[in-house]
């Protein structure tokens, strides 16, 4: 009889109650600032998180998880008799954790000879609850008594169209950590420049920039509207950081504008967070497919 592991990262921003419903396990995130390290999701809530930055001069910085974590995690499933494990990782172009979990898997398969559990190792191409979401969905279908293979293949059809459009209120983050330079943020945040910003298949774009933070929300809805053939038929969701005014407002114009509420609304964890600040809003809806190719699994 199968006995099916989930397992994902932090990054995957899935709030604790979804994943103890679904049985997915979330191994957190390393992230460090003002010399001290911190585990997400065991040592800080995204709240405190946010509190952190704004009270710092530094800029937080997030590490891998390392092959040899995953390689133990892996041994864990194996020594508690599953079947098959399920691993979807942040997009494997921002980070070598998602490289880590395959050598991992031949770690695994040289320490543990014989073994019987079958790992997949999913690259999610994107960050936040754009995976997470569709992982309890995979999750949930599974527990329910849905073939592993066809709901994997459902979960890989979902990324593929998953697209995000981000707006920061703030440019002084991304100017520390990089993403902006530093006059560029100066000049931005003196006149209330905020840059909106694709984030597709982990790659970010700034695709507009609007004056005042009155703006951001209708430009952040006409982007999307550009994006897809029906609006009325699109699945999305709204994420945030710490401004619930600011959430509720967009939330509020996505409902009107896309005729439906917002499948859920989520809080963006610290690992996104530590580059676009703690002043940020989201949209992430469904797009049109990409490259279905890509989301091969490592395994059969």
């Amino acid at each position: 009889m199968s006995k099916i592991g989930f397992l994902t990262d932090s990054c995957s921003d899935i709030p604790q109650e979804l994943a103890d419903k679904y049985g997915i396990e979330v191994v957190g995130f390393p992230i460090n600032l003002d010399g001290k390290e911190y585990i997400e999701r065991r040592d800080m809530t995204n709240n405190e998180f946010y509190e952190m930055m704004r009270n710092s001069d530094a800029v937080p910085t997030t590490a891998a998880i390392t092959q040899l974590q995953w390689c133990e995690i892996y041994q864990r499933y194996e020594a508690e008799g599953y079947t098959d494990l399920v691993h979807l990782v942040m997009n494997g172009g921002g980070s070598s954790t998602y490289n880590n979990a395959l050598k991992a898997v031949e770690m695994f398969d040289e320490e543990c000879p014989g073994h019987t559990l079958r790992v997949r190792v999913l690259d999610s191409h994107t960050y936040s609850m754009p995976y997470g979401w569709y992982f309890c969905e995979c999750a949930r279908k599974v527990r329910n008594g849905g073939e592993l293979n066809a709901c994997v293949d459902e979960l890989l059809r979902k990324l593929d169209c998953v697209e995000i459009c981000l707006a920061a209120y703030s440019l002084r983050q991304m100017k520390k950590s990089g993403r902006v330079s530093a006059a560029a943020a100066v000049v931005g945040d003196l006149l209330g420049i905020r840059p909106i910003i694709s984030l597709n298949d982990g790659v970010s774009k700034v695709e507009s920039k609007v004056r005042g933070d009155a703006a951001v929300p209708a430009a952040m809805v006409k982007w999307v509207q550009g994006r897809v053939d029906n609006v009325k038929d699109m699945p999305y969701m709204v994420a945030y950081t710490s401004g619930t005014a600011k959430r509720d407002e967009l939330v509020k114009l996505c409902r009107k504008t896309f005729g439906h509420p917002p499948m859920f609304v989520f809080q963006l964890g610290g690992v996104v967070s530590a580059n676009t600040g703690p002043d940020a809003v989201a949209i992430v809806f469904e797009g049109h497919p990409r490259h279905l190719e890509a989301y091969t699994p490592s395994l059969p």
